[in-house]
């Protein structure tokens, strides 16, 4: 009796100390965690770097918009269709600011994607990001300035055929770069939480970016006179 207690202890010991003991451990999770932070270093410090390029190709819309359709949605209203024809903007904004980081997207997915977990939230996570973000990427960029003029044509009544199909698509799997699951934490070495905290910081400023581009998306809708 006393000997299986002490082993009834030393298991129940084991249970409470297993997640602590995890930090920093070997194994396939702990493998594929340093493979996934490092990837995912690699896409923030990309875009990162190509933010500049990022804003300009932003704003390349609206010089295009100025010259092509000023003015394409005057007299529109503001209903369900106009609100499709905001969201196709920023969906072609994005993919359009995307553009310099497509190659470091590419490889983060065929690197990523050979990454599996034993644990499920991670797996999950990373599972459902890496989807949407190919998903977002396989997209194709739509003519804005046609579709707005094919809407006026039709007296702001019919929505072009492409952009509710775009719209669905885009909506659902709109990501940021570069995401880190909270149960990756567990499996980090001191070396891989300093990598991740970079990344966080990347992360931050290419958050600041896109609320900057904020206001470029309302010029743009300015410009063509369009409601959301």
């Amino acid at each position: 009796m006393g000997r299986r207690i002490i082993l009834g202890a030393l298991v129940l010991a084991g249970a409470i100390a297993g997640p602590t003991a995890a930090a920093g451990a070997s194994g396939p999770d702990a493998t594929a965690t340093g493979a996934y932070i490092r990837a995912n270093y690699t896409l923030v410090s990309t875009g990162h770097a190509n933010i500049a390029r990022t804003e300009a190709a932003v704003r390349a819309i609206l010089q295009k918009v100025r010259r092509e359709c000023p003015a394409a949605a005057l007299g529109s209203p503001q209903d369900e269709e106009s609100t499709e024809l905001s969201n196709e903007l920023i969906g072609s904004m994005v993919l359009a600011g995307g553009m310099p980081d497509r190659a470091a997207v590419g490889a983060y997915l065929r690197s990523v994607g050979r990454l599996r977990w034993n644990a499920g939230s991670i797996e999950h996570a990373v599972g459902d990001y890496t989807r949407s973000l190919r998903t977002l990427y396989d997209l194709a960029s739509p003519n804005l300035c046609d579709d707005i003029r094919s809407w006026g044509v039709s007296g702001f009544m019919r929505l072009p055929a492409a952009t509710a199909p775009f719209v669905r698509a885009f909506i659902p799997n709109w990501v940021s770069l570069g995401v880190l699951p909270s149960g990756l934490s567990r499996y980090e070495t001191p070396e891989l939480r300093a990598i991740a905290k970079r990344s966080q910081r990347f992360e931050s400023q290419l958050m600041e970016m896109e609320a900057r581009l904020v206001e470029t998306w309302g010029l743009i809708m300015n410009e063509l006179h369009l409601n959301p």
